[in-house]
């Protein structure tokens, strides 16, 4: 089954997990055994050998129908791109199957208290003990955290950032569930909390000093890579529900299509839809292509993503009223998870930073 058609058949229990705060473990059996996990993982480490362009219109299917799911085909894929970039063949013989098959879920514990946008202020510490590392610190809004078999955390180590896998059933870990969050519902997020927990010297991924620069950063790229493009598939959802509604709800004998205000609505949808959809295509074949430009290609196709899909649900729900404030609202979950893509794997405004020094160097 390709991801349109799974998107397709889990469509209508979306708005159940969302209110439910999960998504059914069987489903998510099922995502993995249809091979959308680490989609992009070579087949020789377990995965699908997806192109970045596929890998790309997977998220957008999923975005489409449900936050969570396309969380989860993030945080997965998160975490499998920085053991496969940075870890020893045996960190990726060990681990990077697990995470193709789902056998292994993952969580990527960076955000804490004080260290949000600027992740250099962590606190969490990493001390080396004969041949073990003991972890202390809190993790904050780890997407799937309640459900991870292991943790990527970002930590200090004598003064240096260091990335660590840490196995959730180490004793000392401490889940703390998260519910009534504003979006991502169905996520299972949670603050996890690491009370001297030891971990193997072998779980440090990299060498110390390279935790935030080289192993948080490919992870984040690639996680802002799969939120854009979950970003353009809830935008065109949310334009595909207003035109609908346009289409068939009529006032005073009169479609509400026909009426010039509502078609600059849809106009201005399509628009921010469309824009957002060629910035994530671009982006897609400079990754596939290794171009030095992917990166700011995928924070600008991000950042336009995450703006259209929030604009477009805005305006969505302006044409759809009270039938899009329901509970079961497609509109309104996505104008609630609309705003958190606009925060995560880097907020609007970090990115306007970002995209601003890229432009003082581009030239046409």
């Amino acid at each position: 089954m390709d991801s349109a058609a799974f998107a397709a058949e889990v469509r209508l229990g979306a708005a159940d997990w969302d209110a439910r705060g999960a998504v059914p473990a069987d489903v998510v059996k099922a995502l993995a055994h249809a091979g959308f996990l680490a989609a992009d993982l070579p087949a020789s480490a377990g995965g699908a050998g997806r192109t970045q362009a596929e890998l790309g219109e997977l998220c957008a299917d999923f975005g489409g129908v449900c936050s969570a799911l396309r969380a989860l085909i993030t945080v997965q894929g998160m975490v499998a791109a920085a053991v496969r970039r940075w870890g020893t063949p045996e960190q990726r013989a060990r681990w990077l199957p697990g995470l193709a098959r789902g056998d292994v879920l993952a969580g990527f514990a960076a955000t804490e208290p004080g260290a949000g946008s600027d992740l250099s202020a962590v606190t969490t510490s990493a001390e080396r003990e004969a041949g073990q590392v003991r972890l202390r610190g809190r993790k904050l809004w780890v997407t799937f955290g309640q459900v991870a078999d292991v943790f990527l955390v970002l930590a200090t180590c004598a003064g240096r950032p260091v990335a660590v896998l840490v196995e959730a059933d180490r004793p000392g870990t401490a889940i703390e569930p998260v519910r009534g969050q504003l979006g991502l519902r169905a996520a299972q997020l949670a603050h996890v909390r690491f009370d001297g927990v030891l971990v193997p010297a072998g779980n440090l991924l990299a060498p110390p000093g390279f935790g935030l620069s080289h192993v948080v950063a490919t992870a984040l790229d690639h996680g802002r890579f799969t939120v854009a493009w979950g970003c353009v598939g809830m935008a065109e959802a949310c334009l595909r529900a207003a035109a609908a509604h346009a289409s068939d709800r009529v006032q005073g004998g009169v479609r509400l299509a026909e009426h010039p205000a509502v078609r600059a609505l849809l106009g201005r949808s399509l628009a921010d839809t469309s824009a957002a959809r060629e910035l994530c295509i671009r982006a897609a074949a400079q990754r596939d292509g290794g171009e030095p430009a992917a990166v700011a290609g995928t924070v600008l196709a991000k950042y336009v993503a995450a703006g259209a899909a929030a604009a477009v649900a805005d305006r969505a729900g302006q044409v759809l009223g009270a039938a899009g404030c329901a509970e079961d609202s497609l509109v309104g979950r996505f104008f609630r998870d609309a705003k958190v893509m606009r925060i995560i794997e880097g907020a609007d405004e970090v990115a306007e930073q970002q995209l601003g020094g890229y432009a003082l160097r581009w030239r046409p």
